[in-house]
């Protein structure tokens, strides 16, 4: 590894649907949906396929990662750990979106894409059953069954958003190259005494600025650097340092690790860097299309044994996976059967006492690309590649 300097209520009654809102200017810095007319066209296609297959004529769409996926990155939280204030179901005539009534004015002024008809529910009312009443209202003759629910063709519509399409993967390396420069401005001002708290804080700050949800903050000094998922305390950083944060922007989820550290570190830390980047370059070289993922798992397993990590280490913590429109879409295991396409991205991240690396990545034709790139980072070219180096303060 060599150093480089570089939610029984009814919706509206038929014919009282809330009307659109024009887009408002972006250049007002007010928001307005990001959603690809393109994109957008391709994934109702996806999902009316899911529907051929399953002989259905609806699909009611209700998790966070399915209804930023189809919308194409419309926000439905309100609170990160609640609930999404929205549900879809996807018919054959078009997609209906169904909210409560005091969000439906936003969700309509800057979330809602083109074509999407808007329907509204009480604040005490029940999404889920109010979306399944708009397909009994507005479909077909005949096709007043009950939609299919989402959680019957998870593993359909994981495969559906495997693909990132052009809108949303120019998006997701706005946010990951953006998410890594945040790091590098906030770590590079880092010293002994800032506490975790402190480094979290500004970290948090800068990812709300840019117009993102940080929905990982970790952060570890040296007398915690043996926690792997170390929530921050007031312990100050000390001789060294990690920093983890995940960030969502427009659904998409980016997801980095770094490192800092204010002396020359030890040896045996050096060490251990340069083979967990050993291990991380193993993961990569086996994250090839056609792969399947559980053949990825076992080439992990092996991984950590072959660059001197104990066979036991892969059990210490998840080792990552798929990435976009969850944290991990999903964590690997070998029981995830998926195989790997062009254009899907990923976020391994390979851990051992002490040390871990992780990045945003895609696969392309062009081989595997590491989205969460700051260029003023220090960098180590590990099996050709420049992976991020800890940062010498």
């Amino acid at each position: 590894m060599s150093q480089t300097t570089t939610t029984a209520a009814s919706p509206l009654p038929l014919g009282e649907r809330l009307p659109l809102e024009a887009p408002l200017d972006a250049a007002s810095g007010e928001r307005t949906a990001p959603a690809s007319a393109a994109d957008r066209e391709i994934k109702r296609r996806r999902v009316l396929d899911i529907l051929d297959a399953q002989e259905r004529d609806s699909l009611l769409l209700t998790t966070h990662t399915a209804l930023t996926w189809y919308l194409d990155g419309s926000r439905v939280h309100i609170s990160l750990a609640g609930d999404p204030i929205a549900a879809v179901l996807v018919d054959r005539d078009g997609d209906h979106l169904v909210t409560f009534n005091n969000e439906a004015g936003r969700m309509a002024a800057e979330e809602l894409p083109a074509g999407v008809t808007l329907h509204s529910v009480p604040w005490y009312g029940n999404l889920h059953e109010a979306a399944a009443a708009v397909g009994r209202s507005t479909g077909p003759a005949g096709s007043a069954g009950t939609p299919l629910a989402e959680a019957a063709v998870a593993t359909e519509l994981r495969a559906a958003r495997q693909q990132l399409l052009p809108a949303e993967s120019a998006r997701y390396a706005h946010l990951s190259a953006e998410l890594a420069g945040i790091m590098t401005d906030v770590l590079s001002t880092a010293r002994p005494e800032t506490t975790e708290f402190e480094l979290a804080a500004a970290l948090a700050g800068r990812v709300v600025a840019a117009g993102a949800e940080p929905l990982v903050l970790l952060c570890n000094g040296s007398s915690r650097s043996d926690f792997r998922h170390p929530l921050a305390t007031h312990a100050p950083l000390g001789r060294r340092a990690m920093a983890v944060v995940c960030a969502r922007r427009d659904g998409l989820v980016a997801n980095i690790t770094r490192w800092v550290r204010f002396d020359a570190g030890t040896p045996e830390e050096i060490d251990a860097e340069a083979r967990i980047a050993a291990v991380e370059a193993d993961i990569f070289g086996a994250t090839v299309p056609g792969a399947r993922l559980d053949s990825i798992f076992g080439e992990i397993q092996t991984a950590y044994v072959r660059h001197g990590f104990g066979a036991e280490q892969w059990e210490q913590h998840h080792q990552g996976g798929p990435a976009g429109y969850a944290g991990r879409d999903p964590r690997v295991t070998d029981a995830v059967t998926d195989t790997v396409v062009v254009n899907q991205p990923f976020t391994w991240n390979p851990s051992g006492p002490g040390v871990k690396v992780e990045d945003t990545v895609q696969v392309t034709e062009a081989g595997l690309t590491v989205l969460t790139v700051d260029e003023r980072w220090p960098t180590a070219t590990v099996n050709g590649l420049r992976r991020p180096a800890t940062l010498q303060l």
